[in-house]
């Protein structure tokens, strides 16, 4: 269950349909625990704006912004707009979120005599991979800048993000990571 969501985009006057445009504002945001794509209906007289991140449930006495989530949307179904935030959004679960993510690094397995979950990661190759392992087994990375530092990767966030777009657009693969099919 989605606590909070990124607004990706803010439509005030709802997406254009064959009829029209449907007078509902609609937002389209992505889940921070789960990654799901939804689109959201807000309260009346609210407005979101790009990045923003909001509670979708109740918080104590505080209501969230929104009326309803109205449904789970595909990568294909998300606006020009959206698509281009969604980097954005996600680097920013990434470091909200720093202990999931390295997790990843410091705890995925080899499948394979010949491959390594690590290689999912768009721009990692044997070397790198190899690289990671080796320096996992001497400590375990604590933070991104331990891993920039020790690796000499640049932003390992990016290598996240780069996988989620890919598992969220849809990219037929055995393998999911990070978002539920």
């Amino acid at each position: 269950m989605e606590n909070f969501a990124y607004i990706l985009d803010y439509l005030p006057n709802g997406r254009q349909t064959e009829r029209g445009f449907h007078r509902e504002p609609l937002a389209l945001a992505i889940g921070e625990t789960e990654l799901k794509l939804f689109e959201i209906v807000p309260k009346p007289g609210v407005a979101f704006t790009v990045g923003q991140r909001i509670p979708l449930l109740p918080a104590g006495t505080t209501a969230p912004p929104i009326d309803h989530v109205r449904r789970r949307l595909t990568f294909d179904e998300l606006t020009v707009t959206a698509r281009t935030e969604l980097p954005t959004a996600l680097e920013a679960i990434v470091r909200e979120n720093p202990a999931r993510f390295l997790r990843f690094f410091n705890e995925a397995p080899a499948v394979s005599r010949r491959f390594h979950l690590l290689e999912l990661l768009p721009g990692i190759g044997k070397k790198t991979m190899q690289q990671i392992v080796d320096e996992r087994r001497r400590a375990p990375f604590t933070s991104f800048e331990e891993m920039e530092r020790r690796l000499h990767l640049k932003s390992p966030e990016k290598l996240l993000v780069g996988r989620i777009e890919q598992e969220l657009s849809g990219v037929e693969d055995k393998y999911r990571l990070f978002v539920a099919p």
